[in-house]
Formats: C-alpha cells, structure tokens, sequence
C-alpha cells in the first residue's frame, strides 16, 4: 500500500481556512456568517441605466458569485463559473471550440463526455480522436497543430488511469491546443491541475464537492483572463447557471470537504487492503497501490489517492447477486457523497461508450467501482463481504 501521500507541506497550507473563509466571507451587509441565499431573479435598478452591480440573475447572482470566487481561489485560477450540472460546463467549455476544431479525449474518460462529444457537438462538426492519455508517446504523436484541446482525467473514470498533467500540457501548449482537466475525482484538495499546466478545470461538483448527494452543479475554473470573457459570455448567453440555492448548498457541502475526504481516503485504504487480498477479486484500480500504473506520477501531481476504487469481480461470482446483496452500500449512479455507492461502469456510467472500446480499454462487464464514503469502515467491510459471500457461485 501507499505511504502517506498527505504530504506536511499541505497540512500546514491555508487551504482548509480557504475552504471556510475564501472567496466571499459572510455577508457585508448584515454581518451573517453564511452567505445569503439571493433567491431573486431581477433587481431593483437605481435609475436608468445605473444599478447597484446585478441586473438579472441569470447574468450575475451574489450566492453563485460567492461559490464562483470560492472555487476560483481554492484552484488558484483567474475566475470560478458556477452551471446547473457537470454537463453543463463540460458543454459551456466545448462552446469555446468551433466547427472544425479536433478534441483529444482520454480513452476511459466519463461517458457523459464522450456522448456530448459524440452525440451533439459532432453535428455541429467538432471532432474528437480517442487516445490514452498516461501514454505520453501516443498523446505526442496525436496532438499536432490544429487540434484544439485535450480533455484529461486523472484519475481516470472508472479506470483510475493516471495522466502526467504537467506533459499533456506542455504537449498541447507547443501544438497550440488548450489542456481541460476534470478534477471531479480529486477536488482542489488533493491535485490542482493550474499548477501544472492546465489552461481549464472542470468538476462535476454533485460529487465530492457538494458531498451529500443533494445537488446537482457543475464548476469551471480558468486561468486567463481571456478564455475567462469568453467563458462569462457564454454562460450568460447559452443559461445553463447553477441556482442561488444549489450555490449556497455547495457553499456548505464545500466548508467540509477536508474533513470529509480525509475520512473517506482513511476508510478506501481499508477497504483496498480488503479487496485486494479476497479470492472474489481478480484485480483492484486504486491510485494508493505502489503497485499500480503511475503510482509515482500521481504522487508527484496529487496530495492524495482519493477514495474511488474500482476492481473486476471473479467469474466464480455473480455480479447481479453480488449488487443484490450490498445493504449498507448503495447501488447507484454517482458518487463523491458521505454515503458508499457502488455502481456497473459498463451499464451504468459508460454505456454510452461503444461494446469493442469498452472492451479495450478495461471497462469490462464484471468491472465494479466503489466510491467509498465516510460510514465506520468496518461496517463497509461487513457489507462487501456479506456481498461476496451471497454471490459465490455454489
């Protein structure tokens, strides 16, 4: 197993007082601590033509601007944006492309982005080539001039494959091409893909974020002023922004997200040395493995292995009983709350990717990923285990 990842240096950070009190602080106004749900769509303006800085809420809220500025500073970028879902802001940052434009996509990337990419935005004549993204001789020799963008994730859903951020970009700035990292997986708290490069990050902020399975959102942080009027254009053109009180629940959800994913790291490492030594358990994805591929690459670019794990189940057991028989873990779509949940990549969040690539690049039919929450970790054991047992095949 990994050795601790957490490294002194970000202990003593100021990121956890950055989670309470960054970006917009409490309310000037009133004094209160908690920013103010501003739930209003329009504003009364001063006279014509003057207003007191808002005018309508799709174009600029107080509650979204405090989560925008929250998560603009906690990834160390140039300005936050706040959309109704991950999806959204995967589409408001596709929107940057144009018809023409090729993407570069890693070939285990979320299979609502390969949908988007495949099933929409290639009507309109934006391309896309898969590649494997942690082979950085392939990322060279397919990010040439005029590719537009490489969209990464590291580590990589379902696969937790990992990329080296640092030359991806460096590959895609000499070739012109902008670098898109989802962070969704590791959150500012544990990588911060800027640092090494990135030109966008994009979350899906139902998850880790937010972390009680109560809403859905999506965040985009970008690093120049350029790409940020652009970006500000589009969201208020195209009105996929996230409401003043999902704003607010994600302000919340975020104040926690340290203590809430030191819990949840803790209990995945436990949950890893259990799987990995069951004869139900053919193989484990977890980034904390020495063992596995770009171990060192992940320590080097993140402060943390996170806490999703996938591992293919043995075919001595049945996978539909193996599902039926979790109690405790929740059989679901998602993942990042306080709750496990555990889920089908090949039916679920990846169905969308065709048979013969799931195939190739691991996502296979007894593949199953777990994201592990903060319940006592015993009791999670217990419940695999119960799984396992009701699944072997007699």
């Amino acid at each position: 197993m990994e050795s601790e990842m957490l490294t002194e240096s970000h202990m003593q950070s100021n990121f956890n007082t950055l989670l309470i009190h960054g970006g917009i602080d409490g309310d000037e106004r009133t004094g209160a601590v908690s920013v103010p749900i501003y739930q209003t769509s329009t504003y009364r303006q001063i006279e014509l033509g003057q207003h007191k800085g808002y005018e309508y809420s799709r174009t600029g809220n107080p509650t979204r601007e405090a989560l925008e500025a929250l998560i603009n500073q906690l990834e160390g970028g140039e300005a936050g944006f706040a959309f109704a879902s991950g999806m959204a802001a995967i589409t408001a940052v596709l929107l940057l492309l144009k018809s023409g434009d090729r993407v570069i996509i890693s070939n285990n990337v979320y299979g609502g982005t390969f949908r988007v990419l495949d099933k929409v935005f290639k009507n309109f004549g934006l391309e896309y080539e898969i590649a494997d993204t942690s082979n950085i001789d392939e990322v060279e020799s397919k990010v040439v001039p005029g590719v537009a963008a490489v969209i990464v994730e590291s580590p990589a859903n379902p696969l937790l494959t990992i990329t080296d951020i640092g030359k991806v970009a460096g590959i895609a700035r000499k070739n012109g091409a902008l670098t898109i990292v989802d962070n969704t997986f590791m959150t500012p708290y544990l990588q911060r893909p800027l640092e090494f490069g990135a030109d966008i990050v994009i979350h899906s902020a139902t998850k880790y974020l937010g972390g009680h399975s109560d809403v859905i959102a999506g965040l985009v942080v970008v690093k120049d002023s350029e790409t940020a009027a652009r970006l500000k254009f589009l969201q208020n053109a195209t009105g996929g922004v996230l409401p003043p009180f999902d704003s607010w629940l994600l302000l919340r959800g975020i104040k926690t997200l340290a203590v809430r994913l030191d819990r949840h790291i803790e209990n995945s490492r436990h949950v890893v040395d259990f799987l990995k030594n069951h004869e139900g358990v053919t193989k484990v994805y977890y980034p904390g493995l020495e063992a596995s591929e770009g171990y060192e690459i992940h320590k080097k670019q993140a402060y943390g292995p996170g806490a999703m794990i996938s591992f293919v189940l043995s075919e001595d057991y049945d996978i539909k009983l193996f599902f039926k028989n979790v109690s405790l873990i929740t059989l679901g779509e998602s993942l990042g709350g306080v709750e496990s949940l555990v889920s089908h990549p090949a039916s679920m969040t990846h169905a969308s990717i065709p048979y013969e690539i799931r195939q190739k690049v691991g996502i296979v039919d007894n593949l199953i990923r777990l994201s592990v929450g903060i319940e006592d970790k015993e009791a999670i054991i217990n419940d695999l285990g119960n799984a396992f047992n009701k699944a072997k095949r007699k």
